[in-house]
């Protein structure tokens, strides 16, 4: 099989699956489990030195020759879609038109909303965060208003075709609740999430790797405090010796 992604159950990993099954594409999924490390082992660190899951390696990519890795969720999507010429249009206009959702969701919808989840968290044991609260719940509620803007005239978000636009956004939206919004105040919005939760490829791509992840709550204290170690607060890492 051709096409290896290096995944977890995340938003950010479910944006990579719903495309593979969009666009039938046969795949191997590589467990990286982010709570238990595997993400800062070095063998995953040569396709993503950024240390975050997702990335694909494609050992018979576009072009020929050798395996092409490629990390970053929008990255990887412009790859497959490119590849298989499915879900982003090349004409100048409409390319562009899906190009700009795609970075809008990379650069604000993950970034902010992540920061919401991560402060209403930690607040519980870090004291008074209530204005990083206030302000990221704020911004996770303007970026809701953007794609409801958008969408009130047209079916998608790059227009009338369904394309990775859609695709990277709407995993970021599943969770609304968990975010503390309400989407009866974003009809637009609702109508575009709703029509997409029902495509059968978007449900098949949600579900990849439901297994995989515990429930935190069983974990014990030790393991919750070394997984908050190795994930937070993360300085850089020192150049790998020759």
């Amino acid at each position: 099989m051709a096409l290896h992604l290096h995944y977890w159950p995340t938003p950010n990993g479910k944006k990579v699956t719903i495309f593979l099954e969009e666009a039938n594409l046969p795949y191997e999924v590589i467990p990286c489990n982010i709570g238990r490390g595997d993400q800062f082992e070095q063998p995953f660190l040569k396709i993503n030195p950024n240390n975050r899951m997702p990335a694909l390696v494609d050992t018979e990519p576009l072009g020929g020759g050798a395996p092409i890795s490629v990390f970053e969720s929008g990255a990887i999507l412009f790859y497959l879609a490119e590849k298989s010429g499915r879900f982003w249009p090349q004409e100048p206009r409409k390319k562009y038109e899906v190009m700009q959702w795609v970075i809008w969701q990379m650069a604000n919808q993950g970034p902010k909303i992540g920061e919401y989840g991560h402060f209403k968290r930690a607040s519980a044991k870090h004291g008074d965060l209530s204005y990083a609260v206030r302000r990221f719940n704020d911004e996770t509620n303007r970026l809701y208003g953007v794609l409801n803007n958008r969408l009130y005239d047209r079916p998608y978000l790059a227009g009338d075709e369904y394309t990775i636009a859609d695709m990277i956004s709407y995993p970021w939206t599943v969770n609304w609740q968990g975010q503390d919004q309400d989407i009866g105040e974003f009809p637009y919005f609702k109508r575009w999430f709703e029509e997409i939760s029902r495509r059968p490829a978007v449900q098949r791509g949600l579900a990849i790797g439901k297994d995989f992840s515990s429930d935190p709550s069983t974990l014990p204290p030790e393991e919750v405090a070394r997984r908050e170690k190795l994930l937070y607060n993360q300085r850089a890492r020192p150049v790998p010796m020759r």
